[in-house]
C-alpha cells in the first residue's frame, strides 16, 4: 500500500507541473477546429527508454521528423466530470539523438455529446522524458489553425455526437509535419494551467491505442450512374475512407456510408475539395457501415479507392461453432457486433450515439470473456471507473458517461450495472479485486439510495427516465423489484470479497425477504403480475424472477409454457429470457426460442445485429442495425450450451457442463489471460459420443458428464463419477448410453 501511495503522489506531482499549450484567440475555438502544433526537441544521446505524456482535447496525430508515430491519439473526456485523459507513449521509433521536429495535428470537438464532455480549450499538454531525464522542447510551441480543414455546410451530426463532419480543401493544405517546413510566421502558443484550461487532473489512458489494419481494397466497387461510386466492405467496420484521383481544382466530393442515417438520425460524413492534378485523401474521422458512397462531380477521375479499418486493439480470440449453421452464424454476428461497439468506451451503437449506456455494457462485458482477448476487459474496467467517477452529490449514478449533454438516470440500468451481471461478472472473469475495492464505497452510496416499504418490496424510483426496456407490455413494478434483488446479489458478493460482513448480511437479508414477499404478492398460480397492471403478461419479468432466484424451483414446470407463448422482450432483455430457460434446464426451449426470435437477423446479409427485431421504423429507439445489447446469444451458447463457466475468478477453476440439446457437434474456444485458451469439442451420435478438452496452465476444470450418457472414460480410463476435477493438460473422453 505504501508503494502504491508513493507512486500516486509522484504521478500527481507530475500532473501539477503539466501545462496546456493553446492558440489564444479572442473567441474560443469553434467546434470542429483543427490545429497544428510544432516544436523541436534535442537529445544528447539515442533514447534507450522514453515516456511521453501527451494529452489533447480532443484527438491528435503525432509526427516526429516527418514520420507518423501516433494516429488518432487521445480519448474523449472524461474519467469524471472534471478531469482529462492523458496518453502515455513509450515508443517513438523516429526519435533520435540530435534535433527532432515534433508536429501535432489536433482535432478539437468543441461541443458536448453523449460520450464526451467538452472543455473550453483546444490544445495539448506535452511532457517528455528520455533515459530517465526530463526533456524540455527547444522553444515555445508554435501553433496555427490548419487552413484546409472546415466543417461542411448542410446537415450536421445529431446532437448525441460530439464529432463534427470533416471537410478538407486540398488547395489550402500545408505540409506542416515536414521537418523542412518553415513555421516562423506562426504564432507562439499560449501556456496556461490545467485548471484554467478546464482539463484539471490528467488521468493515464487505461486502454490500448487503436489497432490499425492498414489500407485495404474494398471487397467490390461499382458505379451507380455517372456520379456515385459504391464501395463494399467485407463486414460492418469502423473505417476511414480513402480515395486517389485526378481532377481540376475546386471539385467537391462527398463521402458517407450506407449507415449515415443509422438509428434514424444523421451521423457523420466527409467532404473533400480537390486541388489540381493527381492527389489522394483519407478522412481522419471514422465512420461505419457495409459500404461507402463516393459522390463524384463531373471532371473527377478516380484512380483508386480503399479503406482503413481501425478499432479497439483486441483479437477475436474466442470462437463457437456447431452443426446448426443458424446458431454458428448468430454467434459470429454477435462477436462482430460486440467489436464494432468498442472504441473510446463501450457503445450502444457506432452511429447514432456512440454512447456508454450501461444496459448495453452489462451484456457486452459478459460476451467479451467468450469472444475477445484479455485487452477487451480494460475497456470494462474503464467503464466501471467512469460510471462511479460520475456519481452525483445525491449518490445517484447515471449513464451514458462520459457525457456533456446528458444527465438522466435510468434506474433499472443502473441497478443492472452494479449487479451480479455487471461489476461482479467483471470480477469473476478477471479476478481484479482492486477495481471492486476502488468502487465499492460509491456502490454502497448508490445501493442505499434505494428504499423498501414496510412489506420489504422496493420503492420504485423514477430517475430521469423510467425505462424498463423497449417495446410494450412492461410490468414495471415487477421489473423494479427484480432488478433490485439482482443488484443486492452483486452487492452482497462484492462485500463478501471486501470483508464487509455486515453489509453483505444486510444485502442478503433484504434480498431474501423481498424474494418471499414478491412471490406471495405477485404470483397468480401461472405467472407473476402486479396489481393494477393492464398489459399482457411480461416475459422479461418472468425471466428475471427465475435468474434472481425468486421463482421456486418446483414451479419451473409451471412457468415453462409461458416462454413459448409470450414474446415482448427486446433483444436487450431477450438475453435474460434465454438465460432463464437454461437456468431451469430447458436448453432445447432456449435454442428454439433463440432461433425463432433471431431468425430474420441471422438470415439477413447484414453482418451485425440490430437494436430491435426490425430496422428503422420497424425497430426500437431508431432501429440501428449494429447494437451491442443484441449479442446475448453469444453468452448463452458459450456459457450454457457449450457449458463453460468460471467458478473461481479469472477461470482459475471453471466448469464444463455441455447441454447440446439438438446439437450433435460443438467446438468452442474461450480466451484467458496470457494467450491461454480453453478448447472444448463435443461430437455425439445417437448412442455414443466423444469430447476433447484442453485445460490451460494455471487452471483446473470441473467436467460434468452430459445427461444423455451414462458411462465415460477419460484418456482411456473408465470413470464412475459423473463429475471430475481435471488439472491442466489435454483430455479425451469416450461416452456411451450403456
Amino acid at each position: 500500500m505504501k508503494k502504491w501511495l508513493c507512486m500516486l503522489v509522484c504521478c500527481l506531482s507530475v500532473y501539477v507541473q503539466a501545462q496546456v499549450w493553446t492558440l489564444k484567440e479572442k473567441e474560443p475555438a469553434a467546434p470542429g477546429t483543427w490545429g497544428c502544433f510544432r516544436n523541436t526537441v534535442t537529445l544528447d544521446e539515442q533514447p534507450r527508454s522514453l515516456e511521453l505524456r501527451l494529452a489533447a482535447d480532443t484527438k491528435y496525430w503525432l509526427w516526429v521528423n516527418g514520420e507518423l508515430q501516433v494516429s488518432e491519439g487521445g480519448l474523449k473526456r472524461g474519467p469524471n466530470p472534471l478531469d482529462t485523459y492523458c496518453d502515455v507513449i513509450t515508443s517513438l521509433p523516429a526519435l533520435r539523438a540530435g534535433e527532432n521536429t515534433v508536429a501535432l495535428l489536433v482535432w478539437y470537438f468543441g461541443k458536448d455529446g453523449f460520450s464526451h464532455r467538452n472543455s473550453s480549450t483546444a490544445g495539448i499538454s506535452f511532457s517528455l522524458s528520455c533515459n530517465g531525464k526530463e526533456v524540455e522542447p527547444d522553444a515555445k510551441w508554435r501553433v496555427k489553425k490548419h487552413p484546409a480543414y472546415y466543417v461542411p455546410q448542410g446537415e450536421q451530426p445529431n446532437y448525441r455526437l460530439a464529432e463534427s463532419n470533416i471537410g478538407f480543401d486540398a488547395v489550402k493544405d500545408i505540409p506542416f509535419m515536414s521537418p523542412e517546413y518553415n513555421d516562423k510566421k506562426w504564432k507562439e502558443a499560449t501556456e496556461i494551467s490545467l485548471e484554467k484550461a478546464g482539463w484539471n487532473q490528467l488521468v493515464d489512458r487505461p486502454i490500448p491505442f487503436w489497432k490499425d489494419y492498414g489500407l485495404k481494397p474494398y471487397a467490390k466497387t461499382e458505379m451507380q450512374g455517372d456520379t456515385l461510386l459504391r464501395a463494399y466492405l467485407p463486414y460492418n467496420a469502423q473505417i476511414t475512407p480513402y480515395i486517389r484521383l485526378k481532377a481540376p481544382a475546386g471539385k467537391c466530393i462527398r463521402i458517407r456510408t450506407d449507415n449515415y442515417r443509422g438509428g434514424s438520425a444523421t451521423n457523420v460524413f466527409a467532404e473533400y475539395r480537390t486541388c489540381e492534378g493527381k492527389q489522394m485523401f483519407e478522412c481522419k474521422g471514422w465512420m461505419n457501415g457495409h459500404y461507402v458512397q463516393y459522390e463524384l462531380p463531373e471532371g473527377v477521375e478516380v484512380l483508386d479507392v480503399k479503406y482503413r479499418e481501425t478499432g479497439y486493439d483486441t483479437s477475436f480470440a474466442g470462437s463457437f461453432s456447431c452443426d446448426d449453421p443458424m446458431l454458428t452464424r448468430l454467434w459470429d454476428k454477435s462477436q462482430r457486433t460486440l467489436y464494432i461497439t468498442m472504441r473510446d468506451t463501450y457503445m450502444d451503437c457506432p452511429d447514432r450515439e456512440r454512447a456508454q449506456w450501461w444496459g448495453d455494457v452489462v451484456n457486452e462485458l459478459g460476451e467479451a470473456f467468450y469472444a475477445l482477448d484479455e485487452k477487451a476487459h480494460l475497456l470494462t474496467r474503464k467503464g466501471i471507473h467512469e460510471l462511479m467517477g460520475w456519481q452525483r452529490a445525491d449518490s445517484t449514478i447515471f449513464a451514458p458517461v462520459p457525457a456533456g449533454n446528458y444527465k438522466d438516470e435510468l434506474p433499472m440500468q443502473m441497478l443492472a450495472s452494479v449487479s451480479h451481471y455487471g461489476f461482479w461478472t467483471y470480477y469473476m472473469g478477471t479476478g481484479d479485486r482492486q477495481t471492486i475495492a476502488d468502487v465499492l464505497p460509491r456502490v454502497k452510496k448508490y445501493i442505499h439510495v434505494w428504499k423498501t416499504d414496510a412489506q420489504g418490496l422496493v420503492i420504485p424510483r423514477s430517475g430521469g427516465w423510467t425505462w424498463g426496456d423497449w417495446g410494450e407490455n412492461k410490468d414495471m413494478t415487477l421489473l423494479f423489484n427484480l432488478w433490485y434483488v439482482i443488484a443486492l446479489k452483486g452487492y452482497e458478493e462484492m462485500n463478501q470479497l471486501a470483508g464487509e460482513a455486515e453489509e453483505a448480511a444486510w444485502a442478503r437479508t433484504t434480498a431474501d425477504k423481498l424474494r418471499k414477499v414478491f412471490h406471495c404478492t405477485f404470483w397468480n398460480g401461472k405467472y407473476y403480475i402486479s396489481p393494477g397492471y393492464q398489459g399482457k403478461p411480461d416475459d422479461r419479468a418472468q425471466a428475471l424472477a427465475v435468474v434472481s432466484g425468486v421463482l421456486p424451483k418446483e414451479l419451473y414446470p409451471v412457468i415453462r409454457p409461458f416462454f413459448s407463448t409470450w414474446y415482448h422482450a427486446s433483444p436487450y432483455m431477450e438475453k435474460y429470457v434465454l438465460e432463464a430457460l437454461c437456468t431451469m434446464g430447458y436448453y432445447q426451449d432456449a435454442l428454439n426460442r433463440m432461433k425463432l426470435r433471431y431468425r430474420v437477423m441471422i438470415e439477413s446479409p447484414l453482418t451485425t445485429l440490430w437494436e430491435g427485431w426490425g430496422i428503422g421504423s420497424e425497430g426500437f429507439g431508431g432501429g440501428t442495425y449494429n447494437h451491442a445489447w443484441s449479442g446475448g446469444p453469444l453468452t448463452i451458447l458459450s456459457q450454457y450450451i457449450a457449458g463453460i463457466e468460471t467458478l473461481e475468478p479469472a477461470f482459475r477453476t471453471f466448469r464444463v457442463a455441455p447441454h447440446p440439446a439438438h446439437l450433435n457437434f460443438i467446438r468452442t474456444q474461450v480466451p484467458l489471460s496470457g494467450g491461454r485458451r480453453i478448447v472444448f469439442e463435443m461430437d455425439k451420435s445417437a448412442h455414443s459420443g466423444t469430447m476433447y478438452l484442453r485445460v490451460p496452465e494455471g487452471t483446473s476444470a470441473q467436467v460434468v458428464l452430459p445427461a444423455e450418457f451414462q458411462h465415460w472414460s477419460v484418456n482411456g480410463e473408465p470413470k464412475n463419477e459423473r463429475q471430475l476435477t481435471l488439472s491442466a493438460g489435454e483430455w479425451h473422453f469416450e461416452m456411451s448410453e450403456k
